[in-house]
């Protein structure tokens, strides 16, 4: 089945950096279009990044030019390099397997399939 675990959260001073992991499993990780999104308890979901498996990204204009997405197909990760932090960016981050990555858009709400427990980040 598929699973997905991230870790890497924690708390940090504004402007500081954090880099976050998803270890998928259960599913062929390098076929799939791979998503971070973030969402505060009974709150919507906020699209952060995508990446497609040619390696095409797209983010989230809050996060433009200072987060970064990557993978690591050999080893079945997915990543979120978060630079220069702000205390709006305080938020439960979540990766999240996605049906169809977009070259112009982050995805719809219903386009996330699977996504793991989360992990808390904190800008303070």
């Amino acid at each position: 089945h598929v699973q997905l675990v991230e870790s890497g959260g924690g708390l940090v001073q504004p402007g500081g950096s954090l880099r976050l992991s998803c270890a998928a499993s259960g599913f062929t990780f390098s076929s799939y279009c791979m998503a971070w999104f973030r969402q505060e308890p009974g709150k919507g979901r906020e699209g952060v990044a995508t990446i497609d498996t040619d390696g095409t990204t797209v983010y989230a204009n809050s996060v433009k030019g200072r987060f970064t997405v990557s993978k690591d197909n050999a080893k079945n990760t997915l990543y979120l390099q978060m630079n220069s932090l702000r205390p709006e960016d305080t938020d439960m981050y979540y990766c999240a397997r996605v049906k169809v990555c977009w070259s112009y858009r982050l995805p719809h709400n219903d386009e996330y399939k699977y996504w793991g427990q989360g992990t808390q980040v904190t800008v303070s």
